[in-house]
């Protein structure tokens, strides 16, 4: 009895484990790094390959590249380049990656997402340089989004992007709203119309008109003693 009942308790722990160990490993993909020169993984140097995971970031030096291997796509990261692998794309900090994909692995370079137009193979770079991003569709057609909207670019054409525009727009937006109030810091409510046209002047001489009106009125109310001088 007892030894079933041990058997009985070990197949349900076993049943409510493994699917949920399955599923996790489907929502977090895996890949190969294998590095070709001085490659960092995460802050520690690769000496020739690695398991690669969601999140990982990788750094090739100036005489370095490495490659992903992934399902479906293969990256070469350039040499003095920063990456973050994310699964399904890149994330790109700096330098430079040629993607081969047929699973649609895209590319994130600050506001700008590149990414392949159609579920076939295409094979595209990406540098991201001094703010400024570098798109060459090599292979296929390309869709570029970022602040200004989506756009497509056919094979064989390249073109650049603004690594933020949106934060340039902020910068912007910030600037013109200190100097809207520095000027209104400088400028003395009712100063366009003279000190005595404010509504506080105005209340004020009307006081002392009423309060002289009264004034006179009481004094001339008083008769003057036949014995005043």
């Amino acid at each position: 009895m007892g030894r079933s009942l041990y058997l009985k308790i070990v197949s349900y722990i076993m049943v409510v484990i493994f699917p949920g160990a399955l599923f996790g490993a489907d929502t977090n993909p895996g890949a190969m790094l294998y590095a070709h020169g001085e490659t960092m993984l995460n802050g520690n140097r690769v000496l020739r390959s690695s398991a690669l995971f969601s999140g990982d970031l990788i750094q090739t030096s100036a005489d370095s590249v490495a490659n992903v291997n992934a399902t479906g796509s293969t990256v070469l990261i350039l040499n003095e380049s920063l990456v973050q692998y994310v699964g399904s794309a890149i994330k790109l900090e700096h330098g430079g990656v040629t993607i081969s994909t047929s699973k649609l692995m895209a590319t994130r370079a600050g506001d700008v997402t590149v990414s392949p137009a159609a579920s076939v193979w295409t094979e595209f770079e990406v540098r991201d340089v001094d703010g400024r991003v570098q798109i060459a569709a090599r292979k296929g057609d390309l869709t570029i989004s970022d602040d200004t909207g989506t756009s497509t670019l056919a094979q064989g054409q390249e073109t650049t992007r603004d690594e933020s525009q949106s934060q340039d727009n902020s910068q912007a937006q910030q600037t013109n709203q200190k100097k809207k109030k520095k000027g209104a810091a400088g400028t003395i409510p009712g100063a366009g119309g003279g000190v005595f046209n404010s509504p506080v002047a105005v209340g004020i001489g009307a006081g002392i008109v009423v309060g002289g009106t009264i004034w006179v009125l009481i004094q001339g109310g008083s008769p003057v003693s036949p014995a005043a001088p």
